[in-house]
């Protein structure tokens, strides 16, 4: 995959007054914690730099946002650089498309393996574990110095995407990186505390709906489970509240490949899958318009409705185990 350097990227990012930050739908803490960094460190280069949302930010990664966050799609008329970070297509964030095509130069950082390059500049890195160990190569290959809060936001980035460093993408330089974040005076337990320890009773209350329903398949081999609107109803529980369901499946004795569906209202389904050692979900989740990593991928199923969406998606990942 032929990229652009970070020089490169760095100097349109230099040349630009005005900069519209992406993430996608269904924030992460990586694409939320990589924005935040890299908006931060813009600002303080004298740029107006805003990272532009569509959705609810999950209430354990708001921590990051101290007004760099706008649903305001006004906020810059027409910005010098559109920038997506954590998302390599037009679909990762659907409501914000028309506006990321009025930047005069468009730009795309990302490390998933399925996104094809799209904007004018682009570096797509699938052998990186998260995007933020791409922003913070960025932040030093324009010069600029990271400090605490930049630091912070990386680290999220970073040990979100890793499960906490657990995953098999984690990786020497994940390491490496974020070493260097504790020479900028980051509070990793400060961090962990807010993603990880920050829980409603409602999410307990709605997770074990969820494990109650969870169906084993392929001689345990297979575990998948859903979310319904009116789960959340019975338990006041959110959406976003469910993030981390699909880890868990993955992480019972036995399962090679996690499955998770969620039931929005308009009848669309969110799927996510991972698995634990060989098996490539992504080819699964191609398979219906999605992509991702051999380990963890997602896509979307569009006027369905869950009981038929968990039938397709079932019987397409047990040929996996054919």
């Amino acid at each position: 995959m032929n990229n652009n350097s970070f020089e490169e990227i760095g100097e349109q990012l230099k040349a630009a007054k005005s900069i519209l930050l992406y993430t996608h739908v269904n924030m992460d803490g990586d694409t939320l914690g990589s924005a935040v960094a890299l908006c931060i460190v813009l600002r303080k280069m004298g740029k107006e730099c805003y990272i532009l949302l569509e959705d609810d930010m999950h209430d354990n990664l708001r921590f990051m946002d101290k007004g760099y966050c706008t649903y305001d799609q006004d906020v810059i008329e027409i910005p010098d650089v559109s920038m997506c970070i954590d998302c390599g297509e037009l679909g990762r964030f659907p409501k914000r498309a028309d506006k990321f095509k009025t930047g005069n130069v468009s730009i795309c950082v990302d490390h998933h393996r399925t996104t094809e390059p799209f904007c004018q500049f682009n570096y797509i890195s699938p052998e990186t574990a998260a995007t933020g160990e791409l922003i913070y190569k960025l932040i030093k290959a324009m010069g600029q110095e990271i400090d605490k809060e930049t630091g912070e936001a990386i680290f999220a980035a970073i040990t979100t995407d890793t499960g906490n460093f657990q995953y098999s993408n984690t990786t020497r330089q994940s390491h490496e990186i974020v070493a260097a974040l504790y020479d900028a005076g980051i509070d990793s337990n400060a961090v962990s505390v807010e993603i990880y320890e920050t829980v409603r009773i409602q999410k307990l209350m709605v997770r074990n709906k969820i494990l109650d329903d969870m169906l084993l398949a392929c001689d345990g081999r297979l575990a998948i489970a859903y979310v319904t609107q009116d789960m959340l109803k019975q338990t006041g529980a959110r959406m976003e509240e469910t993030e981390g369901i699909v880890g868990e499946l993955r992480g019972i004795e036995n399962v090679e490949v996690a499955v998770f569906l969620k039931e929005d209202a308009d009848s669309t389904v969110y799927v996510s899958f991972r698995s634990k050692h060989s098996a490539d979900v992504a080819n699964v989740a191609a398979k219906f318009g999605g992509g991702g990593h051999k380990k963890a991928a997602g896509c979307t199923l569009h006027d369905i409705t869950l009981s038929k969406a968990f039938d397709m998606i079932k019987d397409a990942t047990m040929e996996i185990f054919a």
